[in-house]
């Protein structure tokens, strides 16, 4: 432990650059991030508090299988489709995709065009079928 303290007062300018490095690397995950839902809780909030479930896969990977009266826009289009959702603006909207990967983009989007009650669901479509919970074809 001293050796790597040693090293680290040595090469204070490699040290600083590491640091800026991970720094940069937090704020850009910390941008992307976007507040998150358990499939259990988009559940409650479809059915308690009205809220709608935006697919933002494509169109065969929706007709596949998807979530119980889910709204597909694919998230190559959401930027120009956003306003189909405009009556849905003050009610929760929970973003799903295959992985939970694209899903934070796409909140990032819909909350600045001034939805309220954005989230994306954890896993998406991967952890909905994991927790076998009912699909539509």
């Amino acid at each position: 432990m001293a050796r790597f303290l040693e090293f680290l007062i040595s090469h204070w300018i490699l040290t600083g650059l590491w640091l800026a490095v991970f720094a940069a690397l937090v704020a850009y995950l910390m941008s992307k991030a976007a507040r998150s839902v358990s499939p259990q809780q988009a559940t409650f909030l479809v059915n308690r508090e009205n809220g709608v479930i935006l697919d933002i896969r494509e169109r065969k990977d929706f007709e596949k299988g998807h979530i119980v009266d889910a709204v597909n826009i694919p998230f190559a289009k959401l930027e120009e489709r956003s306003t189909e959702l405009d009556k849905r603006k003050t009610a929760p909207v929970i973003v799903v995709c295959n992985m939970g990967q694209h899903s934070g983009a796409a909140v990032k989007l819909l909350e600045a065009k001034g939805f309220t009650q954005v989230s994306k669901m954890s896993g998406g479509m991967n952890e909905w079928l994991v927790q076998n919970l009912p699909i539509v074809k």
